[in-house]
């Protein structure tokens, strides 16, 4: 065999690649159409609010707002602009890099994520959480840790994870 053929899947390899494929269009998907549904917004838009709610003073780089959401700068840009046309955020410059700007969510873009949390975190619960025991919630855990990792060198943004 070449040295430049490809490793391809084994059987079990194959099984658990398919499953995570689906995993991974399907959860958003799901996730997706239930807050758009009941709370008027799309998934990635609570992913942002969400994350500059918990990030210290409700103030994030837009970069790692980027990377916390997995998304392009441009794309969030597009986001970011609509939330400042609702009043939900607004943008600031870094006083200290003026090539750097914050996402800064707004008390109105709180309470929108106030509003949706509890529907996200039912659906959370309902196709994530409570389907695993408590051990193959860890494992998940690592796991993905692992992948975010293989993806972005920087390794996952856990600064918003509450260590308690």
């Amino acid at each position: 065999m070449a040295d430049d053929a490809p490793r391809w899947l084994d059987a079990d390899e194959q099984r658990a690649w398919i499953l995570v494929s689906q995993l991974t269009m399907r959860l958003p998907s799901a996730l997706e159409s239930r807050m758009q549904a009941v709370a008027g917004l799309g998934y990635f838009e609570y992913l942002v609010l969400s994350g500059l709610s918990m990030a210290p003073g409700r103030r994030l780089h837009l970069k790692d707002v980027a990377r916390f959401t997995g998304s392009s700068l441009s794309r969030l840009s597009n986001t970011v602009r609509r939330f400042e046309e609702r009043g939900w955020a607004r943008r600031e410059s870094d006083p200290e890099d003026g090539r750097s700007t914050y996402g800064v969510l707004t008390d109105a873009g709180l309470e929108v994520v106030r509003r949706a949390a509890p529907l996200h975190v039912e659906e959370v619960r309902r196709l994530v959480l409570d389907p695993l025991t408590a051990r193959q919630l860890a494992t998940l855990g690592e796991a993905s840790r692992r992948i975010v990792t293989a993806l972005d060198p920087d390794g996952p943004m856990e600064a918003f994870v509450d260590p308690e």
